[in-house]
């Protein structure tokens, strides 16, 4: 295990060598490309074809040359050439007046000319109704460009690295560490993100949900294309004018990819250059994927095909490198999962119909036909939960309560709706932009504070205003807690479009039958029931990662146990075992610096097991907190304790306030509790961090601080306790996962049916295990984060001693760690190695 940086550092340095060998070793191939064996002395025939196929490939050699050196050559004269910066801003600046003055004249013509109205609607929603559909088939996504404009484009995909991981931060930090590393000025580097990340149009920023600004992004390129069909029948009956994206430019755009090749730039630089030079950093920064030697990418955006395609990302016999990869499984799970609520499915029926009701005579016969099959799906779908499409769903009590899961194909069976060609619904929403139509209909009509005129069709709309009025007050009365006005808004928008929602859910029952779960679980009301799609085989969306790519780097600071990795994830896809190799080294620390014990008993010789059903008795919770009382005596600075969930540690905290063992702690340390809500945890933090400096130049009795922490909370992962903030760590038991969870008794059921015992064992019983100490060396790992750190970890559960269990641990960990039956041996050692350290600082 490295620490954070040396990770990166090694990550980087090691594959950008291989890279540039890799390359070298091309161009010297490319150097000698008539040296090829022709041993055998071949007849004529296949002496022709063999010269024949050796002048191609010098063809097609040189030419990619000349197309190299032509890319080599215009980045250089960039990098070298400020004048040309200013000459294309100049140049830009020139067009942009030039196009607004255009543009005033053709108002100032056209004003008083009465433009006609479109069977009495208005310019705005003109907007709203969908296009003629044509075709079922996938057609070839047209990326906005026209093929003559530069043939750079059309360039093949260099031999590349594509780099992941889980956050925009931790990918800010890794571009950081590559412009530090001595490959940060050589490096082609490009950095992508989503939209959301991107986009430098503020009229769609303001949008704030993802799929919204998507969709927003997706008109405004349809809405440019269709404008040189529209100039070209000006003659015609003139059509309303559409939204166009101001920095969607072709010029702008090839002017910011070559200025991100130039020099490795981050997300922020990026986003940046974009507003600065006016030119999309979404599009701009795909532009330069071709050319790129490194790609800096969210794990979302490679893991999910769609996606992968939509940015022109090729994996054929490329390299990836997924960083932060603990918990990888899960985030394939979750990608491929979708669930939807009962109050969405209702609203969806009900704006849809309205939808169709009011521009009937405007659509076309396959947009109504799909229209009506989308609308049979939720009236099915709600049908599935118990409850009636069109009665308001927070006042349908559900008769028979609880959690079932089905096969994809039994649900599509029961639901009635296996007719159906789900696959060209999918593709229908996806092609129409139904969602983000639908969305503008439902801006328009559906709040209270929109006029709308009184015609016949109008007053129908009256009916959705007050649906979703109904809606709104159904959850009040249950009694909800009120939202914070971000999460507020957010709500607003997700219950503004639903039909986004659903459509994920159908994406996922295309799925393979035997890969899946659909699990209905019915609450009191049809509103507060859902069906949920549940991934179960996450191998068969990674499996064609792994057959493309030339090499999968799977890394992270703590993987251990490796075993969920190989079986569930790349042996499931086809890997062959002999392909994968496992590469773990020793922490940079050296091993005096580390104390870690696994505790069999407490103080008062009590057994400490945390089982759900001793983990409660009062015994145990004193013991626990006689065990704190004792470590914070000798342990300076901070000490950070984890317990399995928050409803424990808020139980164990209440019981110390009644038995005064929390009075004995504050003595000692000041208390912090790690807060629920994520926008807490920074202050937290402060204060922590603050209290334990505080007490550490002063002196006197207070000698630092106590954070009480969750397994798999906002401490246990990304946030660093090195130094005095973490001098030792404490873990309460063993955060097994829920397993009444039906998801995961699913699971379970999957993996022993599917997957062979392992050493004599259930696959569903080390899954558990798996999942209990993966948790646990992400905690433990959080205090020991350079090399002079020093700290001691603390296991109180005897468990963690057997065999099975003890082999779990990181190998830097497992082989210092020492077993104390009782607790005075223990005490002894970690007084000893805490006063040992301060000597020696």
């Amino acid at each position: 295990m490295f620490s954070k940086e040396g990770k990166s550092l090694s990550l980087i340095c090691g594959a950008l060598s291989w890279l540039r060998d890799w390359e070298q070793k091309r161009r010297q191939a490319e150097a000698r490309p008539g040296s090829a064996d022709t041993a055998g002395q071949p007849d004529w025939v296949t002496a022709f074809v063999h010269k024949k196929e050796q002048r191609d490939m010098v063809d097609r050699l040189k030419e990619e040359q000349i197309r190299r050196k032509k890319r080599e050559d215009r980045l250089e004269k960039i990098r070298h050439n400020v004048q040309l910066k200013y000459t294309v801003k100049r140049k830009r600046c020139e067009e942009d007046e030039a196009k607004r003055l255009l543009q005033l004249s053709k108002e100032a013509l056209s004003q008083g000319a009465g433009e006609g109205v479109l069977d009495q609607l208005d310019h705005n929603e003109e907007e709203l109704i969908l296009a003629e559909y044509e075709s079922d088939d996938e057609r070839k996504v047209v990326s906005g460009l026209e093929e003559e404009e530069d043939d750079d484009l059309e360039e093949d995909h260099v031999t590349k690295i594509y780099y992941c991981s889980r956050t925009h931060s931790q990918l800010s930090q890794f571009v950081r560490e590559v412009q530090k590393s001595p490959f940060g000025k050589d490096t082609r580097l490009v950095s992508l993100g989503s939209r959301q990340n991107l986009c430098v149009n503020e009229e769609v920023q303001r949008l704030g949900a993802l799929q919204l600004i998507n969709d927003r992004c997706m008109e405004m390129q349809k809405n440019k294309h269709e404008k040189k069909s529209d100039e070209e029948n000006e003659g015609k009956k003139r059509r309303v004018s559409r939204t166009t994206c101001p920095f969607y430019s072709y010029e702008q755009m090839q002017f910011l990819r070559d200025e991100v090749l130039v020099e490795v730039k981050d997300i922020e630089q990026l986003v940046s250059l974009g507003r600065e030079s006016r030119a999309c950093p979404y599009y701009g920064s795909r532009f330069a994927i071709p050319a790129a030697q490194l790609v800096v990418l969210p794990y979302q955006m490679l893991l999910h095909e769609p996606t992968r395609n939509a940015a022109g990302i090729k994996l054929k016999d490329q390299v990836v490198i997924i960083d932060e990869a603990h918990n990888l499984i899960d985030t394939i799970t979750c990608i491929h999962s979708a669930e939807v609520s009962g109050s969405q499915l209702c609203c969806a029926h009900s704006q849809l119909s309205q939808y169709m009701e009011r521009y009937r005579k405007r659509l076309k016969a396959k947009n109504l036909m799909y229209i009506k099959q989308i609308l049979y799906l939720l009236e099915q779908f709600v049908a599935m939960l118990g409850g009636n499409v069109n009665q308001n769903p927070g006042c349908q009590a559900v008769s028979q309560t609880g959690t079932v899961l089905k096969s994809i194909n039994d649900f599509l069976f029961q639901s009635q709706i296996d007719n159906i060609n789900l696959f060209k619904v999918q593709r229908y929403c996806e092609k129409s932009l139904i969602s983000r139509k639908l969305f503008g209909f439902v801006e328009r009509y559906g709040g209270p504070a929109s006029a709308v005129k009184t015609n016949k069709e109008n007053q129908k709309l009256a009916g959705l205003q007050n649906f979703l009025l109904t809606l709104q007050q159904g959850s009040d009365k249950e009694g909800a807690p009120q939202s914070p006005p971000e999460e507020a808004e957010h709500d607003q928008l997700r219950t503004a479009s639903p039909l986004m929602q659903i459509e994920g859910f159908l994406s996922a029952l295309t799925n393979a039958n035997q890969d899946g779960r659909v699990m209905l679980n019915r609450q009191g009301t049809v509103g507060q029931s859902s069906l949920k799609f549940l991934l179960l085989n996450p191998a068969v969306h990674f499996a064609k990662v792994v057959e493309e790519c030339r090499a999968v780097i799977i890394a992270g600071g703590t993987m251990q146990p490796v075993a969920d990795f190989r079986e569930q994830l790349l042996c499931c896809a086809g890997v062959d075992p002999a392909r994968i190799v496992e590469f773990s080294c020793g922490h940079v620390i050296p091993p005096e610096n580390i104390l870690p014990i696994i505790l069999c008993s407490g103080p008062s010789n009590q057994q400490l097991e945390f089982t759900y059903q001793t983990r409660d008795l009062p015994q145990m919770m004193d013991e626990t907190g006689r065990i704190l009382c004792n470590l914070c005596n000798v342990i300076p600075g901070g000490v950070v304790c984890f317990f399995p969930s928050y409803e424990y540690e808020k139980q164990v905290y209440g019981h110390w306030e009644k038995t005064g063992l929390l009075s004995r702690l504050a003595a000692k340390k000041k208390i912090f509790q790690e807060p629920k809500k994520a926008n807490q945890v920074e202050q937290v933090l402060v204060e922590y961090a603050k209290c334990i400096k505080r007490c550490s130049q002063t002196g006197g009795q207070m000698t630092g601080a106590l954070l009480l922490s969750v397994v798999g909370g906002k401490m246990s992962e990304g946030i660093n306790f090195s130094d005095d903030l973490g001098r030792c760590v404490i873990m309460v038991g063993m955060p097994y996962p829920n397993i009444r969870s039906p998801e995961l008794q699913e699971k379970m059921t999957w993996l022993d049916k599917t997957m062979p015992r392992a050493a004599g064992q259930a696959p569903s019983k080390v899954l558990i295990e798996n999942l209990c100490m993966k948790a646990v060396n992400q905690s433990i790992g959080r205090a020991i984060r350079h090399q002079k750190d020093f700290a001691s970890i603390l296991l109180l559960d005897h468990r963690y001693a057997r065999p099975a269990i003890f082999n779990k641990l990181p190998q830097w960990i497992r082989e210092r760690t020492q077993v104390k039956p009782a607790f005075g041996s223990a005490f002894a050692e970690l007084r000893k190695f805490h006063r040992g350290k301060l000597d020696a600082l």
